[in-house]
């Protein structure tokens, strides 16, 4: 048996089943270690992907070449293009899943390599010599040697789940934690800390009256995650339902708040705030009748359903008696309840940009180690670090996205320049840039890059050039045309847009909010011109018009980039003493712990001021 690799993912969950993917298919020999190999990328919250950012992420990982957005659109149950009404920087695609073929598709995906191996069992340890990680040992005492260890472990670290008063051990339900790495890397001088989350109830959809609930369907012409056009979106929905809870049900729920972990001080962790227990909401909102839920399905041929929204560690009696309120649940029967769990992770201003630490050389973490919640952020860190593990075994080199390049690098550079007080969410408030960091336009963004270092295939290359040279020659067509009034005014009176008196060009007509590039394309003379544009799709054109519609923003972001890029090549040398330079105390505290690699990444760190930026500036001659 092989013993050696040059690259060992620990972990099968979604940030090590990136990595993984990622790495192999660039070349390197990897191995996957995951205590359950049916589990590959199980999705244990929410049986969905995508949202508000967390879409604009899956998207920018299809682009690189990842697989979490083919696996997403193989196993559809529902898709939503949310917040349709607001700008394109906002719509955000989600998908609802099946669970277990999310993870049978991963399986697929993840063995189809020949470059990835697999073992099933628990790492208790790291082997590291002289600052460099050199290999592990698992629970049955084999001894694995890698150049590079890159950790993916979730919540398993030192995991407890708590349902009530009662605990188990465990890193998710039904199974077992990890124990000793933790404890190692404390001893290698690592600062550790703790974090919480949590998971609703499961219900047996036939106890549920569906009769008393509000249907919320998918979107009537449902899109997809993946830019690959083979992958196709899904053909048959299943319906989410939206429900409310009431004060009787708050009534019942304050009646357990005594046996609740999360107030009675079991729970040490640090919760998310941005998906709060049922018990947070009620506690915090106190003047709120009732808090909006969505039952969704677990899948086509199950009849589990997910309550999103009521994730909670009371009691399950409590649990069970205030559901049963709800409108709809008067039957209900569980499958399992909601819980809480604990776990460690490690302050994220311990990594560089590439998530390699510190403080052993060769060794990654990504995903909820990390401190960061979602699938999509886990993703997302693993598929970077496998393609830096893979770039600086073999050339020496780094893959760093700015953050005006993807919502991946913001989603970075904050973990590694500001820390996380609490589980990370990624929202598109996060960015400065948002207007250029769409989900339509990801893989123009991302994929060129992603090609040069391997990743990207040469099939997928291809189409994002040939994508690119539509939309331009499109865009040419509009910009270099113009109308008179007998040609446009029917089209502009159709829509309820304003007559014009006298020629125009199309440019000026399309940027009217109510007038799209669809309804220009009807126009005989101007139908006959696009002709010669090649795949024109409904993408091509809803990517000219943000273009067109949106221009005023997009160039004032450019400028934005321009500027702060600036900072960001400003280099400060290794080893900079920061407590020699005429800035403030807490900015010589906070730039002395995270020793930024850059002016730019020191700007962005909490505390520092740009007068600090300025002195800074000075001292490297700038």
């Amino acid at each position: 048996m092989l013993y050696t690799f040059d690259i060992i993912v620990v972990g099968g969950g979604h940030a090590g089943c990136e990595a993984a993917a990622a790495a192999a298919k660039m070349g390197s020999r990897v191995l996957l270690i995951s205590m359950d190999m049916t589990k590959f990328a199980a999705m244990s919250c929410n049986p969905a992907v995508g949202g508000v950012a967390k879409g604009q992420i899956v998207r920018e990982i299809d682009a690189l070449g990842g697989c979490t957005g083919i696996v997403t659109d193989k196993t559809t149950v529902q898709f939503r293009m949310l917040n349709r009404s607001k700008g394109p920087a906002m719509w955000s695609p989600r998908a609802q899943c099946d669970r277990t073929l999310f993870s049978v598709e991963w399986r697929k995906m993840l063995e189809a390599n020949i470059n990835l191996s697999f073992w099933q069992d628990f790492v208790v340890s790291l082997i590291v010599k002289k600052g460099k990680v050199e290999g592990l040992t698992t629970a049955l005492g084999v001894k694995f040697y890698a150049k590079i260890i890159i950790l993916t472990t979730g919540t398993f670290l030192n995991g407890i789940i708590h349902v009530g008063r009662a605990q188990i051990a465990g890193g998710r339900i039904g199974e077992m934690p990890s124990a000793g790495i933790t404890e190692q890397l404390v001893r290698l001088g690592f600062e550790s800390g703790r974090m919480k989350t949590g998971t609703p109830p499961r219900f047996d959809g036939r106890t549920v009256n569906f009769e008393k609930l509000t249907v919320q369907c998918g979107d009537e012409h449902p899109s997809k995650f993946s830019f690959l056009p083979e992958i196709e979106s899904v053909k048959k929905q299943k319906p989410c339902y939206i429900i409310h809870t009431s004060l009787e049900v708050h009534r019942i729920l304050e009646s357990g708040f005594d046996e609740s972990p999360l107030f009675t001080g079991i729970i040490k962790g640090i919760g998310p705030r941005y998906c709060p227990s049922i018990e947070d909401k009620i506690k915090t909102f106190s003047g709120k009748d009732s808090h909006q839920l969505f039952l969704e399905p677990e899948g086509f041929d199950t009849n589990e359903y997910y309550l999103s929204g009521f994730s909670s560690s009371l009691p399950l009696n409590i649990q069970y008696d205030a559901l049963r309120k709800i409108e709809g649940f008067e039957n209900i029967r569980i499958f399992r309840p909601g819980y809480a769990i604990e776990y460690d992770y490690f302050p994220p201003v311990q990594l560089y940009h590439t998530l390699e630490t510190k403080l052993i050389e060769n060794l990654f973490f990504a995903g909820q180690i990390n401190g960061t919640t979602g699938y999509e952020e886990a993703a997302a860190q693993g598929l970077m670090a496998g393609i830096n593990a893979h770039l600086k075994l073999h050339y020496n080199e780094k893959f760093v996205l700015s953050r005006n390049q993807a919502y991946i690098g913001v989603l970075i550079d904050d973990l590694v320049s500001k820390g996380v007080d609490e589980p990370y969410r990624m929202f598109t408030s996060r960015s400065e840039y948002r207007i250029l960091l769409r989900q339509d336009n990801a893989d123009g963004r991302l994929t060129e890059l992603s090609y040069k270092i391997g990743l990207a295939s040469k099939h997928r290359y291809d189409i994002v050039k040939a994508k690119q040279n539509a939309t331009e020659k499109l865009l040419s067509l509009i910009n270099n045309s113009s109308v008179s009034p007998d040609e446009i005014n029917p089209c502009l009176e159709s829509v309820g847009s304003a007559l014009i008196g006298q020629k125009r060009k199309l440019s000026e007509i399309v940027s009217r909010p109510e007038v799209s590039i669809g309804d220009i394309l009807k126009i005989p003379h101007i139908a006959a011109k696009d002709d010669g544009i090649d795949n024109l799709t409904s993408e091509i054109i809803e990517e000219a018009e943000i273009i067109i519609k949106y221009s005023g923003y997009i160039e004032r972001e450019q400028l934005l980039v321009e500027k702060m890029s600036r900072l960001d090549k400003v280099k400060i040398p290794e080893n900079f003493d920061f407590s020699k330079a005429s800035i403030t105390i807490e900015a010589q505290q906070k730039l002395t712990k995270i020793m930024p690699e850059t002016i730019g990444q020191a700007s962005r760190i909490p505390g520092v001021s740009p007068a600090d930026i300025s002195v800074l500036l000075v001292l490297l001659g700038r």
